[in-house]
């Protein structure tokens, strides 16, 4: 396993009732001492020092159990829907672009671990439960090329990202499922004070086992319960597809979700990274259900304290709601990580996202932050901009970065009193403008009409 370096950290189990429990680390020689309960359950915090290994922990309760190969370093969590749960080999006749090549160059002696709820050796595993678990079904993976395969690719590369550039060991703990809607995520404190959500399956007798991905509560209950106790650095989360039709409860759920996470791990505030859900056909390419969950992701970008979000409208598929480039991802979660959790500079990070406008004659000029040395390209027209009047009927835009303002003009011959820009916001959009680190501009309107 990998344990976070430079913390206090949990070690808990089961015994016989009342039983002494004796506990030693190697990398400090120090012994730790306990008692179960009367259940038999027992916990002991433990300090860990900076990142290394490999090192030993002996637990006896009379009986020794020696775990080895235990690493110190950095671990992050990682949930979400489907996205975040494919595995580096691809779902059935979907593929994952380049993956291949990095699974078969993987190798074991590379300190990243890998801790998977969702599979196991390559079968998929299934849990959930009504109310919260103490034990999860799962174990802790080296680096070896069949591991790998089996590893969510969002995850995996962005543990890869890390390992290299800090140089110390990177453990990711991987619990998701595909096709699940936040509620599932959420524990019943949590999602209790929503009276639209709908608790009753959690009390009465109906089975769950086909309802994972929409029964309130029963992911969280066996998925990440279990694991509250594990300290980590911090939380990846890659989901929002399967909640495009009640965006405006996700708007209020997220930040509930957050604080609730936060406070069950009880180790501070801890960073919560996320992705924007990348463009889909969805109920139709030009819809905006997709493109208002996305509004609703940068809102919680503001909302949740100490987070940070991930452009993908250049990795999409009209026809493939699980984008095949899952490096991109990965990477743009780690730079989120290394920028804003680990301080490292002089790489860009943040996407840029729309600040204000301006009306100037037939144009709407458009200003962003996280934007201070501007947008690209320039010296072309850009596309998926659209522009209306006060009839609020949109036509498609001409939009440019103009050589003598270096500013982004938004204009339309049929529009002579422009009042509102749209960019990208439909179901399936493919990003036209980025930053000059080459992070997409977050898509946005700066209207509210419904």
């Amino acid at each position: 396993m990998v344990l976070q370096q430079k913390t206090t950290t949990k070690l808990w189990g089961w015994s016989k009732e009342s039983t002494e429990i004796k506990i030693k680390t190697s990398w400090d020689k120090k012994s730790y001492t306990t008692t179960s309960d009367k259940k038999g359950n027992w916990i002991l915090s433990i300090s860990t020092p900076v990142a290394g290994g490999p090192y030993q922990i002996t637990i006896s309760d009379g009986e020794v159990l020696i775990l080895n190969n235990i690493l110190i370093g950095e671990v992050w969590f990682c949930s979400g829907q489907s996205n975040m749960e494919m595995p580096m080999r691809g779902f059935d006749r979907q593929p994952l672009k380049d993956a291949n090549v990095v699974i078969s160059k993987a190798k074991a002696k590379v300190p990243i671990r890998m801790f998977i709820t969702d599979s196991k050796d390559g079968s998929w595993v299934r849990q959930g439960s009504k109310k919260p678990s103490e034990d999860i079904q799962g174990k802790w993976l080296d680096n070896s090329p069949e591991n790998v395969a089996n590893t969510s690719a969002t995850a995996y590369y962005f543990a890869q990202y890390v390992q290299e550039v800090l140089d110390v060991p990177v453990g990711i703990i991987v619990s998701s499922l595909g096709g699940s809607m936040v509620e599932t995520w959420m524990s019943r404190e949590a999602i209790a004070p929503f009276k639209e959500v709908d608790l009753s399956i959690l009390d009465n007798q109906d089975p769950i086992d086909k309802k994972l991905s929409t029964a309130p509560c029963v992911n969280y209950n066996a998925k990440i319960a279990p694991l509250t106790n594990f300290a980590i650095k911090g939380f990846l989360w890659y989901q929002g597809e399967s909640n495009c039709k009640n965006a405006d409860l996700y708007a209020r759920l997220m930040p509930a979700f957050v604080k609730d996470l936060r406070s069950k791990w009880n180790i501070g505030e801890f960073p919560f990274y996320f992705v924007q859900i990348a463009p889909f056909n969805y109920e139709g390419a030009n819809g905006t259900s997709a493109a208002r969950l996305r509004e609703v992701q940068l809102q919680n970008m503001n909302d949740i304290p100490n987070s940070g979000m991930v452009t993908t409208m250049d990795v999409g598929h009209p026809t493939f709601i699980h984008p095949m480039d899952k490096q991109t991802v990965g990477e743009r979660l780690a730079l989120w990580a290394l920028g804003a959790t680990y301080g490292r500079k002089g790489f860009g990070y943040i996407p840029p996202v729309y600040k204000s406008m301006e009306k100037k004659e037939q144009k709407i000029y458009i200003n962003f932050n996280n934007a201070d040395r501007g947008i690209s390209p320039m010296w072309t027209d850009l596309k998926g901009f659209e522009i209306a009047g006060d009839d609020k009927v949109f036509y498609p835009a001409k939009a440019e970065i103009e050589t003598a303002t270096a500013r982004l003009a938004v204009s339309s011959d049929k529009v002579p009193d422009p009042v509102a820009v749209r960019y990208d916001y439909k179901n399936y959009a493919e990003a036209s403008i980025f930053g000059l680190s080459g992070i997409p501009v977050a898509p946005f309107r700066t209207d509210d009409w419904k």
